[in-house]
């Protein structure tokens, strides 16, 4: 009997894939576990359509990553720290004071999504950092630690 998964079955397949298993095994256990449906030709044709509706969604979101990444690309932002005599900075810059400059440069992004390449930013100087903008979009930027002015 051939199905449309709902939700990823282990040894079986991922959600939207549609397979062939035991009528049993689909009858008793699949289906009213929620599972799957049976993939019967309107099921496969409304399957279809979804396929294709969510194919053009994909596509305008990685769009739109591209275009976001393409801005942070191109910025370079300042970053202002307390700094002893010696250069070095009190505590560290942390992604939230990255998202915060962002939002400054006018590039709104979650602070969940930045990423600093440096092991420790505790000295002034330019850093690089990333930002995950949609699944395998990236954008990376630069950023310089600045001493805060009293």
């Amino acid at each position: 009997m051939q199905i449309i998964l709902k939700k990823d079955v282990a040894n079986l397949g991922h959600a939207d894939d549609v397979v062939t298993v035991k009528t049993g095994y689909a009858m008793n256990y699949l289906i009213p576990q929620g599972f799957a449906v049976a993939a019967t030709p309107s099921a496969l044709k409304m399957h279809a359509e979804t396929i294709r509706q969510r194919a053009h969604k994909e596509a305008k979101k990685i769009a739109d990553a591209e275009a976001l990444a393409a801005s942070i690309n191109s910025v370079l932002v300042k970053v202002a720290a307390k700094v002893s005599e010696n250069g070095k900075i009190y505590g560290s810059i942390t992604t939230a004071q990255l998202a915060e400059a962002l939002a400054g440069a006018g590039i709104e992004v979650d602070k969940k999504d930045i990423t600093i390449l440096a092991e420790d930013v505790k000295e002034l100087g330019i850093y690089d950092a990333e930002v995950k903008c949609y699944k395998a979009v990236k954008g990376a930027f630069k950023f310089e630690v600045v001493a805060e002015e009293n």
